[in-house]
């Protein structure tokens, strides 16, 4: 069994080094946003966790990851006690650096068990070398993976744990333990809101294939084979899991609190720069169409708020042009589009980690180009011409029977990227405009990623509403 698994074991311990190696690199200020919730889970009492607010990065996340950070302070104060100063803002010493860096790799261990356990479910063809192995490409393709890669261990988030509470819960489902992954995924919920997008799918899929324990001849839904009780104890899994992460927030009466900070409106549609959803195109067209107002003198510019959508900040603005969108329209529209598959491209305040919730959906769009400065420009672009050969080569030898993986469109898009790439980081900081509009580059990007995020979901649309229907075959699958 080991020497089954022992290429496994080496993907794991090279990226593993991979991430050692990237330890001194840049950190964003996410960096920041985690030693502050070190401190304040570790210096303050439960009761003022939700309402510290020295620093700007105040707690957001739900309690489960509080208690996450809480735990991790108690082996940060082994390396430097200083950073667990609520006062001690900005503090990043080098100590602090390599904690914060190795609590990263150390809690990747969550996502490397859950990519195997993945893998124990693909389906092996008989006879087939270890490089056209699906699990071995899945097994790359998901360690390897070069956003994760550069947005917890350069710009630095903890996405790879969580995504691994995620794959393990959808692992247990593969493996018929349905109660364990609806467990799971209650526990994730609990981590990092920001997966309530992917509740509705499992929602459905769990009343389907686990609530449901029959089907027809045909392979559709028995209606009498529903089971109350199995309904039952999912609702108390995912009962007493919410009791459990805001019971003490209740009885404290600090729910409201807790849930301000978990929705935190008063940032407004976009989290400082736009990330690549609909609203970064809504953004743009009513910014041309305020220039182009302006320009034909049918509009006032004294009337418009200074740059408006465009400075990278952190709250709310009103639309020039174009009806503002608040809150509740975005809520309807994300409603509605996860009837059928996309669900963040409408989504209010939305920033990257959401682009990762998406990287199942659209994996050819790994484009987060400008996030770094350029003294990490060459690892970026090595880790993602890496990336993106293997992606295509083991994709393209896997589904060799489906035709071409892409489309003249989609070549063009991504062959886009490369122009685009050099203007934003080679060209723009040469100009003047640098100086006085240095979110240009960080705009274009958005807004090229847009396009292609909201043409990726205009094909699954189509496919899904094209697909044959699979009632027949359900039976025998």
């Amino acid at each position: 069994m080991i020497a089954e698994w022992s290429w496994f074991v080496a993907l794991a311990f090279g990226v593993s080094f991979i991430k050692c190696l990237l330890i001194n690199a840049y950190h964003s200020t996410d960096f920041e946003v985690h030693r502050n919730w070190l401190a304040v889970t570790h210096s303050l009492p439960v009761s003022q966790w939700y309402y510290e607010s020295t620093s700007e990065w105040t707690l957001d996340y739900p309690p489960f990851f509080a208690w996450f950070e809480y735990g991790l302070s108690h082996f940060a104060k082994y390396f430097d006690k200083e950073m667990l100063v609520v006062q001690n803002l900005n503090y990043a010493s080098p100590a602090t650096v390599l904690f914060q860096r190795l609590s990263v790799i150390f809690t990747d261990l969550v996502f490397i068990y859950a990519v195997k356990e993945c893998c124990k479910c693909c389906r092996e063809d008989k006879g087939k070398d270890l490089l056209g192995k699906s699990s071995f490409i899945l097994a790359t393709l998901l360690l390897w993976n070069f956003g994760l890669l550069i947005v917890d261990h350069i710009h630095f988030q903890y996405n790879g744990f969580l995504f691994g509470v995620l794959l393990l819960s959808v692992a247990r489902h593969f493996q018929k333990r349905h109660l364990e992954g609806a467990l799971l995924f209650a526990v994730l919920l609990n981590l990092k809101h920001i997966y309530l997008y992917v509740a509705p799918a499992y929602g459905i899929f769990l009343l389907r294939c686990f609530c449901f324990t029959q089907n027809n001849a045909d392979g559709s839904l028995q209606w009498r084979s529903f089971s109350p009780l199995r309904l039952v104890a999912l609702g108390l899994i995912v009962l007493s899991t919410f009791a459990v992460s805001f019971g003490p927030f209740i009885v404290k009466g600090q729910l409201q609190q807790v849930i301000s900070r978990l929705f935190p409106f008063k940032r407004g549609l976009c989290h400082a720069y736009w990330a690549p959803n609909i609203w970064a195109l809504y953004n743009i067209a009513d910014k041309a169409l305020s220039i182009l107002g302006v320009k034909l003198k049918l509009l006032d510019m004294s009337k418009f708020s200074k740059a408006s959508m465009t400075g990278g900040l952190v709250q709310e603005f009103q639309h020039s042009v174009l009806p503002s969108v608040s809150p509740l329209i975005t809520l309807i529209c994300t409603l509605l589009s996860i009837l059928d598959a996309p669900d963040s491209l409408f989504a209010y305040n939305i920033y990257l980690s959401i682009i990762f919730v998406k990287k199942m959906k659209t994996p050819f769009l790994k484009a987060l180009f400008t996030l770094f400065p350029t003294t990490e420009l060459p690892i970026k672009i090595l880790l993602m011409l890496l990336f993106t050969i293997f992606s295509f080569s083991s994709l393209t030898k896997l589904f060799s029977k489906s035709g071409p993986l892409l489309n003249s469109v989609e070549v063009a898009y991504l062959l886009g990227l490369v122009p685009l790439e050099l203007i934003c980081e080679f060209v723009y900081p040469l100009t003047s405009w640098q100086h006085t509009l240095p979110f240009i580059p960080l705009l274009l990007t958005s807004v090229y990623c847009a396009l292609g995020v909201l043409y990726s979901f205009i094909r699954l649309y189509l496919s899904v509403l094209a697909a044959p229907s699979t009632t027949g075959k359900a039976k025998s699958q």
